[in-house]
Parts: structure tokens; C-alpha cells; sequence
């Protein structure tokens, strides 16, 4: 079972993260004591649906925050080697 396919998590993570996180919140704001660790952990469960719904939206729109791609892109801009030596 892969998380991450093709640089973006997939549609099951993405699913499980947004399920996950509604239901921390649920039960933290349902049964839990007003405190600082209630809040933390409906703060957690925000969290994760937040990371679900965007990771979902970036498999819409093909964007792969999780791909190693850029350092393909960063190489381009150090100048090559023998143009080192011209400045």
C-alpha cells in the first residue's frame, strides 16, 4: 500500500486523513474537558483535515508538492563549470 504515488499522497490517504481529522475534532469537542490538551488535539485534527484537502486539491490541479523534482530545476542555475572560471 503506497502513501505517496507520483509525488502527491494518494486518493485512500488523502480519504483516511480527512476522516481521521474530523473525527478528532468531533470527539474533542463533544467530550472532552475544556483544557489546554483539548484544544491541542482539536487543533491536530484541523490539522490533518487541512493537509487531506489540500493534498486532494493538488491531485486535481497535477501539482506534486512531494516529488524531489526542484532539485532538477536548482542544478540549472550553478553555472557549469567551465563558465566558473570567465568571472
Amino acid at each position: 500500500m503506497k502513501i505517496i504515488e507520483n509525488g502527491n499522497l494518494t486518493g485512500r490517504t488523502c480519504t483516511a486523513l480527512i476522516i481521521t481529522g474530523i473525527t478528532i475534532s468531533y470527539f474533542t469537542f463533544k467530550y472532552a474537558k475544556p483544557s489546554i490538551f483539548s484544544a491541542i488535539l482539536a487543533l491536530f485534527g484541523f490539522l490533518l483535515m487541512t493537509i487531506g484537502g489540500l493534498s486532494s486539491r493538488a491531485h486535481i490541479l497535477n501539482i506534486r508538492p512531494f516529488d524531489s523534482s526542484y532539485t532538477k530545476a536548482r542544478k540549472t542555475y550553478h553555472p557549469a563549470e567551465d563558465e566558473k572560471d570567465k568571472f
